[in-house]
Formats: C-alpha cells, sequence, structure tokens
C-alpha cells in the first residue's frame, strides 16, 4: 500500500507587510529585500493562530478529498510554533474538526516539517495502520522574529497548508531524508519555556537567530545532493520529473539549486513573493496553489524537497 494526495488546502491571513512596511521598521528598502531574497509581501496574523490557521486549511483540504473529519485516522502537524506545550496542536486541531477517530500528534522539524510529516504518514499507509491522513504544516512564525533584526525579520510570514493523503494499491515511493544537529545554531530559536527567558541576555534569543551565509551555504549544496539521491533510488533522472516543489526559502537558493543540477528553471515553481518564509507550511501551500490553478496532471511525477533548521533536510517523490 501507500499514500497518495487526494486532497490540498492552504489558508493565509489576509493582513501583511510588505518590503515598503519593513522600511519603518529597519533599515532596509524594496529593492534590496528583492534582489536578496525575491520577496515582496509576507502575511502576518492578527487573530488568527497557528491551530486556527491550521483548521481552516485541514477544512479546505478536506473538502477538496471530499472527504469528512472523521474518515480521518491520523492527524500529523508540523510546526515550531504551537499555541501551547500542550495539548499538542494536532490534537487541538482534531478537537475543532470533530475528527473523533483519528490518532493526533505534532512533528517539530521546522521547514523540512512537510517532507516528514509526509514521510511518516506513508510509513504508517505501507504498514498498514491507517487508511486516511491529514498532514498540515502551520506557522505563526511574526511570534519568533525579531522586527528589529534586518537579516531574519525580511524573511518570514503566516500560513498554513494542508494535504489528505489516501492509501491505495502499489508500492511506496522512495524518499530520503537526513539531519546535522552539530551544526544547528547556524538557525536557532531558544524556547521560551525555560527559566529566566525574559531577562536581558536571554530574551533575545527566544527570537529567531540565523548564520544566513552558512543557511545558504547548506541549501545550495545539500538540496541538489538530496535530490540525486533521490532519483538514484527511484532509477529517474531530472528529465523525467515533471516539477520540483522546494520549500520556499529565497529565491536566490531555488536559482542555485536549478543551475547546479542543470535543471530548467521553470520546473522550480515558486510563490516566495507573496508570502515569504512559512517553515513547515510553504510546500502545502504552494502545493494548494498549484493544484487550484491546474498545474497538476494525473500521473505527474513531483519532487518535494524541504531543509532548514536542525539542520535538517529530505526529498520524496510523489506522482499526482
Amino acid at each position: 500500500m501507500r499514500g497518495r494526495i487526494c486532497g490540498t488546502g492552504s489558508y493565509i491571513p489576509e493582513h501583511y507587510y510588505d518590503n515598503n512596511d519593513l522600511a519603518k521598521f529597519v533599515e532596509t528598502n524594496d529593492e534590496w529585500i528583492r534582489e536578496r531574497t525575491g520577496i515582496v509581501r509576507r502575511h502576518i496574523a492578527e487573530e488568527d493562530t497557528t491551530v486556527s490557521m491550521a483548521v481552516k486549511a485541514a477544512k479546505n483540504a478536506l473538502t477538496d478529498a471530499k472527504l469528512n473529519a472523521d474518515d480521518l485516522d491520523l492527524i500529523l502537524v508540523s510546526t515550531i510554533t504551537p499555541n501551547t506545550v500542550i495539548p499538542s496542536t494536532a490534537c487541538e486541531v482534531q478537537k475543532e474538526l470533530g475528527a473523533v477517530n483519528a490518532t493526533c500528534f505534532d512533528i517539530s522539524a521546522a521547514c523540512s516539517g512537510f517532507v516528514y510529516a509526509y514521510n511518516t504518514a506513508q510509513a504508517y499507509i505501507a504498514a498498514g495502520m491507517y487508511q486516511n491522513i491529514l498532514v498540515i504544516g502551520s506557522e505563526t512564525l511574526s511570534g519568533i522574529v525579531n522586527w528589529k533584526d534586518r537579516g531574519s525579520c525580511i524573511l518570514f510570514g503566516d500560513g498554513a497548508g494542508a494535504a489528505v493523503i489516501c492509501a491505495e494499491e502499489g508500492e511506496i515511493f522512495p524518499a530520503v531524508t537526513h539531519s546535522d544537529g552539530a551544526k544547528g545554531q547556524v538557525l536557532a530559536c531558544e524556547s521560551r519555556q525555560q527559566k529566566n527567558w525574559q531577562n536581558k541576555e536571554n530574551e533575545k534569543q527566544t527570537y529567531v537567530s540565523m548564520d544566513g551565509q552558512a543557511v545558504f551555504k547548506f541549501a545550495v549544496k545539500k538540496v541538489p545532493e538530496v535530490i540525486g539521491e533521490l532519483l538514484q533510488k527511484a532509477d529517474l533522472t531530472e528529465k523525467d520529473i515533471d516539477l520540483f516543489v522546494l520549500h520556499q526559502a529565497n529565491l536566490r537558493i531555488i536559482e542555485s539549486v536549478a543551475k547546479r543540477m542543470k535543471t530548467d528553471l521553470a520546473k522550480f515553481p515558486v510563490n516566495i513573493e507573496e508570502y515569504g518564509n512559512t517553515s513547515s507550511a510553504s510546500i502545502p501551500i504552494l502545493l494548494d496553489e498549484l493544484n487550484k490553478t491546474g498545474r497538476f496532471h494525473k500521473g505527474q511525477k513531483i519532487v518535494l524537497c524541504g531543509f532548514g533548521a536542525g539542520l535538517t533536510w529530505g526529498a520524496t517523490l510523489i506522482e499526482w
């Protein structure tokens, strides 16, 4: 048995900061941000939370899949910005959906989180444990961004994306994942669930900190490598893949990956201009956008690839 994406959904808060808005907070400008990141806007949750956005994306995915909430066997939520430590975000989503038959838990793998969660869903289906699985990436990154740090605040936004994975006959497609905790401090954020986080020395560490150059070098090296590893396992080449759906971290990273892979940039869809980096939500948001705009066709081979904090990275093959 293997899983097939039978429905997608997303939710984006209406409120946003464009690059000119950020110029009011930090010393920057629209041209500088566009040139270095490709980002023009990032949407910011006001009334919404990680849970509420996840629920709205999930409802849209269930509608697309033509399933009811009580058809779900498992809910997986990838997030690094939960509303609460306990209960889990997945349990909160279950409550709001009324998905009374679902087992629920969260995954924390940051920008690789949706790929990790998708692979987890595939493993459960292949083992015969579950039939219908809801996988969500939801992030309220605006709450952990230091809006006085020009190097990081220009990058991140809020949003949620979801996919319903349904069991079908067939062999599971290959997947590859990796982690390198020894390099984790190049992209880090300490928890506020600790003693004395509010003193002046520790408080700044509870915002995202990033060594941008190190992250860039990591991404442009590891993403082509992991995609190559995946294609070798699948006995395929880049020419056999219709689309490469990458985590939307930085347009320059995606352009560099395409160049290193000697693959047409048109095979790498992007929406980072509108949403910025939404961490684990970025891949499912883009999947839903591509699905709703008719970019997917039955039988297409698609590579999903996530990379980021941990450090973590991974790629998986899907067939539409």
